[in-house]
C-alpha cells in the first residue's frame, strides 16, 4: 500500500525500530510523518459553513489524556465535525500516541489551537453557535430535546467542566446514568454527545 502511494519503504532490524520509537508499541512498523499542524482559530472560523448550515464543533476543556484525545478525534471525524478545539496549555496535543489512538483521523479533521476556552465559546456564540457543555451536574438530560443544529459541544475531564467553562456555556446537560459509577470516561461522554447530534442530522437527511 505504501509503495503504491509512492512512499519510500525501508526494511530495518527490530532493534532500530525500538530506538526510533522507544515509547510506542510499534508492532514492527514505524512511519515518519510531519507533525500534526494546529490551525489558527480565526483561520478555522473562515472555513465554517455560513448560517443556516448545521455544523458541529467540539471543544475540549483541558483534556489531558492522549488516549482520550485520540478517541475523541476519531469519533469527531466519523460524525463530520467541522473541527476540534484544543487549548494551547494544560491539555493533550496531537502526539504519536494520539495519532495511533485516532487511527489516523487526526490528519482528516481540523485540529484548532485556542488560547482561552471561554473566549472561544463566546466568539463562536457570535457566529451563531449554541454551546452545550456535558457535565454530571447538568439539570437537563442530553436526550430531553434535540441538540441545536449549530452546536459547540464542550467536553471536560472526567472530573467535569471547569467552573469558567460552565459559566460561559449556554446550557449544561448530563448523560443519564443508572449504575453506581459517578461519571463516564471523557471520550465516551464526547462520543455520546457527538452521535446524539449526528443521529438527528442523519434522520433528517
Amino acid at each position: 500500500m505504501a509503495k503504491g502511494s509512492g512512499i519510500p519503504v525501508q526494511q530495518v532490524e527490530m532493534s532500530f525500530l525500538d530506538r526510533l520509537a522507544p515509547l510506542s508499541v510499534h508492532q514492527g512498523v514505524v512511519a515518519r510523518v510531519a507533525p500534526v499542524a494546529l490551525l489558527d482559530f480565526w483561520k478555522f472560523v473562515e472555513g465554517i459553513p455560513p448560517l443556516p448550515e448545521p455544523v458541529l464543533v467540539v471543544l475540549l476543556d483541558h483534556v489531558k489524556d492522549p488516549q482520550n484525545l485520540g478517541a475523541i478525534v476519531r469519533t469527531a471525524e466519523a460524525c463530520c465535525a467541522a473541527g476540534l478545539l484544543l487549548p494551547k496549555r494544560r491539555a493533550a496535543l496531537p502526539t504519536g500516541s494520539v495519532v495511533k489512538a485516532s487511527a489516523g483521523a487526526v490528519f482528516r479533521i481540523p485540529i484548532v489551537s485556542i488560547v482561552n476556552v471561554t473566549r472561544a465559546i463566546d466568539d463562536l456564540r457570535e457566529l451563531g453557535f449554541f454551546s452545550v457543555g456535558l457535565d454530571t451536574v447538568g439539570e437537563k438530560s442530553l436526550f430531553v430535546e434535540p441538540l441545536p443544529e449549530r452546536l459547540l459541544l464542550v467536553i471536560g475531564e472526567e472530573s467535569g467542566l471547569s467552573r469558567l467553562a460552565k459559566e460561559h456555556c449556554d446550557e449544561i446537560r448530563r448523560i443519564p446514568m443508572r449504575g453506581k459509577g459517578e461519571s463516564l470516561n471523557a471520550s465516551v461522554a464526547a462520543s455520546i454527545g457527538m452521535y446524539e447530534w449526528f443521529r438527528a442530522r442523519e434522520s433528517i437527511s
